[in-house]
C-alpha cells in the first residue's frame, strides 16, 4: 500500500539515470529509495510515511526531477 501521508514523484529520466539513483539511495535517511539490479530506481512504498521532509532527495537530483507530495494539510 502506498504512503498515507507522503508520496514521492520522480521524473522518468531520473529513475533510469544510475548516478542520480545512487545519490538518492545514499542521501535518504529513511530508505525510501532503492536501486534495482539493473540500476533503475525503486521506491520502497512501505517507507514513504517515514519521510522526515528533509529535502535531501530534492537537493541531490536535478531541479524538478524529485517531488515530495504531502497528501494531507
Amino acid at each position: 500500500m502506498p504512503g498515507l501521508f507522503i508520496d514521492v514523484k520522480v521524473s522518468k529520466s531520473a529513475t533510469s539515470d544510475t548516478e542520480i539513483v545512487a545519490k538518492l539511495v545514499e542521501v535518504c535517511p529513511v530508505d525510501i529509495f532503492d536501486q534495482a539490479k539493473d540500476g533503475a530506481l525503486r521506491i520502497a512504498e512501505d517507507n514513504l510515511d517515514e519521510c522526515v521532509l528533509c529535502d535531501l532527495c530534492i537537493e541531490a537530483a536535478p531541479k524538478g526531477s524529485v517531488e515530495v507530495v504531502k497528501l494531507y494539510e
